[in-house]
């Protein structure tokens, strides 16, 4: 990966920061700060594959992602090019973005401590994510095969109607979000999803903070309602099924407290499924 990095670094004219590499989950990306011949900051960010397996939602959301949604007013890091390479079997495409600067919100996608964020912070969120709402996309994010298999597996309820698909960025978490200036980071699984989905994300990975998980719940109404019931559902299934595999362990009580909320609120609804 290393090598590969920077092959592609100087395939792109820029020179890495060395010493500031980082990994993504089980070593499938690796990114860094980099410099541009004109002295721009930048970021590159390489993703490696299977070669039969390369393509599809993941590899190609960044690219997807600039030309449908492109910087969104500074809140989403502008891509600035990309390189494809294969090798042994393994495909590798960089991706080489404008720099953020301001760290993000947590190390992890959860939280270990309470954050006080201003309520521009929490406006200019709100804002962003309505306008990616808002804009048309073909891509999926959230399949409703899945949702039929794991709301019922790990909630315990048929799945709930998707009254409204809107686009997502899909992966909305903590190591994904920048202190202020507010950027939404990690644009690579963005797609159409049942509304709310965002919201119910942040939400998910808030519960070990009820202050935070709170202060989500406030910025994002639709969260607690009939129409987010099968994002909050879908989501919620989605990181009870991480916690099955071994990941999240500290969510799991959260977790299993919000399945039996969703529960209770499922019961009151007699709608039945509606999937698209």
């Amino acid at each position: 990966m290393r090598a590969h990095h920077l092959r592609a670094a100087n395939a792109l004219g820029v020179e890495l920061e060395p010493g500031n590499e980082f990994w993504g989950w089980a070593g499938r990306t690796l990114g860094a700060p980099a410099r541009t011949a004109t002295g721009r900051s930048a970021w590159l960010r390489l993703t490696s594959a299977p070669a039969d397996r390369a393509g599809g939602k993941l590899w190609d959301g960044a690219a997807t992602a600039e030309l449908a949604l492109g910087n969104l007013g500074g809140r989403r890091p502008a891509l600035l090019g990309l390189h494809d390479t294969t090798e042994d079997g393994t495909a590798y495409r960089a991706e080489l973005s404008a720099r953020v600067d301001a760290p993000v919100l947590s190390a992890t996608p959860d939280l270990y401590e309470d954050l006080d964020l201003p309520d521009s912070w929490w406006s200019d969120l709100t804002d962003t994510l309505d306008l990616v709402a808002a804009t048309p996309t073909d891509r999926i994010a959230v399949r409703t095969q899945y949702m039929e298999r794991a709301i019922p597996r790990f909630i315990g309820i048929p799945a709930p109607a998707a009254l409204r698909w809107t686009t997502a960025h899909a992966d909305l978490h903590w190591a994904n979000l920048t202190a202020t200036p507010l950027c939404i980071l990690d644009w690579e699984g963005w797609g159409s999803a049942p509304a709310g989905f965002d919201a119910a994300m942040l939400y998910a990975y808030s519960l070990s903070r009820p202050a935070v998980a709170a202060r989500v719940r406030t910025a994002s109404p639709i969260l607690g309602g009939r129409d987010a019931l099968a994002a909050e559902a879908a989501v919620c299934a989605m990181l009870l099924q991480t916690v099955d595999r071994g990941d999240n362990a500290d969510l799991a009580g959260p977790l299993r407290a919000w399945a039996a909320e969703l529960r209770g609120r499922a019961s009151r609804s007699t709608r039945p499924y509606e999937g698209t």
